[in-house]
């Protein structure tokens, strides 16, 4: 079995759970099947560094004394907001030489500035996506996915979808049941495709100012099988259809159509991964009516449909 090495690049203010996140899915791995991972850490020059939460890391090594990785995973923070120059000229030139180039959160800026995400799809956490795509026009961002790959390259969203591609990544290296397994043990519910978009539909019901607006969200959550056309829920909210309409966009950023349809696909989602039912109970308990148009649902938003993206993401029973 080939060993691989995995290399975390350390420096002061950096977030720590985009350091511990990928690490404890990769140390999960070599621990299931040892001999798969040889993980390190290194910073500048060997010494230990202080995240944004004030937790001290101390390193295995000097990045100088670092060999070329399989996988090069650079991690995200305040730290990256005014690097070090000699940490962008490292990375520029041994960042090519990595089988493989791995970013989480705001670690894409750092890969950016080297030199090294041109000419590629990428993303990077939901707050720095304008920043990265202006300062960086040879760069493809795209805000939505919590992880993108792209060749060699693969870069995620904050925080904890660095855990979500760490585990796509183990499960490309190794096997699906290896990353489950790693995903159970350390109870992330969901192992998440990298096109599941950053923002979920709950916590984007909490991005209404209005009261009025908020609880017809809640109530859209809470009856996804409901009627939700505009004109039943401009009557929930006391507005007019094309009042509540407006209003709707302006304080949440999209449509109340491509919010029902976000709430829908999460409650199908659900479904699928913890029960047993059926997918015709399913699509008319989420609303879709038919399995026909959930199916369609699926494949435009997921990219599988509904029985593919049980067989994927449903944890097998631990025997």
């Amino acid at each position: 079995m080939t060993q691989r090495t995995v290399l975390v690049v350390l420096f002061d203010d950096v977030q720590s759970l985009d350091v511990t996140g990928p690490l404890e899915v990769f140390a999960g791995a070599e621990h299931h099947t040892p001999g798969t991972y040889r993980i390190r850490t290194a910073s500048l020059d060997g010494a230990p560094v202080r995240t944004s939460s004030g937790l001290t890391l101390v390193p295995d090594l000097a990045l100088t004394d670092a060999s070329v990785p399989h996988t090069l995973l650079v991690p995200g923070g305040q730290g990256t907001r005014r690097p070090d120059p000699r940490l962008t000229d490292w990375l520029r030139e041994h960042g090519p030489r990595a089988g493989r180039l791995v970013s989480v959160c705001t670690g894409a800026i750092l890969l950016a500035e080297a030199g090294l995400l041109d000419g590629h799809r990428v993303t990077t956490h939901w707050a720095y996506c304008d920043k990265l795509a202006r300062d960086h026009e040879a760069i493809h961002v795209e805000p939505d996915p919590i992880y993108v790959r792209d060749g060699r390259i693969a870069t995620s969203a904050g925080v904890t979808s660095g855990i979500d591609l760490a585990l796509a990544l183990v499960e490309e290296d190794l096997d699906r049941d290896v990353a489950l397994t790693i995903a159970r043990h350390l109870v992330v519910f969901l192992r998440r495709p990298g096109n599941q978009a950053q923002f979920s539909a709950q916590l984007a019901a909490q991005t209404a100012q209005r009261e009025p607006l908020r609880e017809v969200q809640q109530w859209i959550t809470e009856h996804p099988d409901g009627d939700l056309t505009v004109e039943t829920l401009a009557a929930r909210a006391r507005l007019s259809p094309r009042h509540f309409a407006r209003a709707f966009q302006t304080e949440t950023g999209t449509t109340p159509g491509r919010y029902v349809d976000r709430v829908r696909l999460e409650h199908a989602r659900r479904l699928l991964e913890d029960t047993a039912d059926g997918v015709e109970e399913i699509s008319r308990a989420s609303g879709y009516g038919t399995a026909e148009t959930m199916r369609r649902a699926f494949v435009k938003t997921l990219g599988t449909p509904p029985a593919e993206y049980r067989r994927r993401f449903r944890p097998t029973p631990a025997h």
